[in-house]
C-alpha cells in the first residue's frame, strides 16, 4: 500500500506543472485543443478554462485526505481524456502539439512519448485511487520523486532530427489546379492556417520570413475578424490574407497548417503539411526544383 499511497504527491506535481504552463496563455492553450479538432472551434475556450480548472481541482482534492480518492479520480478521467484525444490524432495521422503542458512550454508534438508519458500518469492516478486516504510514510516522498523521474524519462523527440521530404497522402497533387475562390495571378506560396490551431501560431514567424523572398498568402476558412486579429496579435497582420471557407474540401486537404506553392496559373508545384521549419522549407525546395526548365 505504501507504493500505491506515494503516487499522489507525483500526480499532485504534474498537475500544477501543466497548469502553471497553461494559464500563462491561456488563448494559446485553447489553440492547442483547436488543433486536436475534435472540438468546434468556438468551444475551444471554454474547454481550455475547463481542463485549466479540472487540473486546479483535482491536485486540490489529492492535497487533503478525506478528497484524496476524489482528486485521483478527477486526474485519472483527465488523463483518459487527453489518451482518447492523441489516440484520435494518430489515427487521423496528423502532426500537432500536444498542448500538454501549455503553449508557453517546448511544443511537443503527439507522438509515442506523449502517450506513454500520459499513459503513466493515468497509471500513478489509478494507483492513488486505489490507495485513498492511507496513512503518511516517510518513504512517500522517496518513491513520489522516483515516479517524477520516470515520467520525465520518457524521451521527448531530439531537435534537428530530420523531417522526411516525402510527399503527403492527402491534399493536392503537383500538377493539379490549387482551387481558390481568389485569382491567383502569379506564382505563390499559399500557407493555410487557423486561429484555432496551435502549430500554425508558432508557424507564422516561418511564413513571414519567407514573404521576404517570395510571394507568400495566408489562407484560412475561419471568419476573418478572427483571423485578422489572430494575425495581428502575432505581428504578421502585413501578410496577404484569403478567406475562403471551402478550401479544405474543394482541396482534400485535411488540417493546418499546410502550404500549397503554385505557378502563375495556379498548378501546384509542391504541397504538403507546413508544420515545422523543416518540413516547410522542404517543400519549398521540391517547388523550387518541379519549377526548373528541364534541359
Amino acid at each position: 500500500m505504501t507504493v500505491l499511497a506515494s503516487a499522489w504527491p507525483a500526480v499532485i506535481a504534474v498537475l500544477l506543472v501543466a497548469a502553471d504552463g497553461k494559464v500563462r496563455d491561456v488563448p494559446g492553450f485553447a489553440a492547442a485543443i483547436g488543433a486536436y479538432r475534435v472540438l468546434p472551434a468556438r468551444l475551444t475556450r471554454a474547454a481550455a478554462v475547463a481542463v485549466l480548472s479540472a487540473e486546479a481541482a483535482a491536485a486540490v482534492l489529492l492535497a487533503v485526505p478525506a478528497t484524496r480518492r476524489w482528486g485521483a479520480l478527477v486526474a485519472a478521467a483527465l488523463f483518459a481524456a487527453f489518451l482518447a484525444a492523441m489516440a484520435s490524432v494518430l489515427r487521423r495521422g496528423m502532426r500537432i502539439d500536444c498542448g500538454c503542458f501549455g503553449s508557453a512550454r517546448r511544443p511537443t508534438p503527439v507522438g509515442a512519448a506523449s502517450v506513454a508519458r500520459t499513459a503513466l500518469l493515468l497509471l500513478l492516478a489509478a494507483m492513488a485511487a486505489v490507495a485513498g486516504p492511507a496513512p503518511f510514510s516517510p518513504v512517500q516522498p522517496v518513491l513520489a520523486a522516483v515516479f517524477l523521474g520516470a515520467v520525465a524519462a520518457v524521451p521527448r523527440p531530439r531537435p534537428g532530427v530530420p523531417e522526411p521530404e516525402a510527399s503527403p497522402s492527402a491534399g493536392p497533387r503537383p500538377g493539379t489546379p490549387f482551387a481558390l475562390d481568389a485569382g491567383i495571378g502569379a506564382p505563390a506560396v499559399f500557407a493555410l492556417i487557423s486561429p484555432a490551431c496551435g502549430l500554425c501560431r508558432t508557424m507564422l514567424p516561418v511564413f513571414a520570413e519567407a514573404a521576404a523572398r517570395r510571394r507568400v498568402v495566408l489562407v484560412s476558412a475561419a471568419d476573418e475578424p478572427d483571423v485578422r486579429r489572430h494575425l495581428d496579435e502575432h505581428g504578421v497582420a502585413g501578410l496577404p490574407l484569403v478567406i475562403d471557407p471551402g478550401v479544405y474540401d474543394a482541396n482534400g486537404i485535411p488540417w493546418p497548417p499546410y502550404a500549397v506553392v503554385t505557378d502563375a496559373a495556379g498548378i501546384v508545384l509542391a504541397a504538403g503539411g507546413a508544420d515545422t521549419p523543416a518540413r516547410f522549407h522542404a517543400l519549398l525546395r521540391r517547388a523550387d526544383a518541379a519549377a526548373r526548365p528541364v534541359r
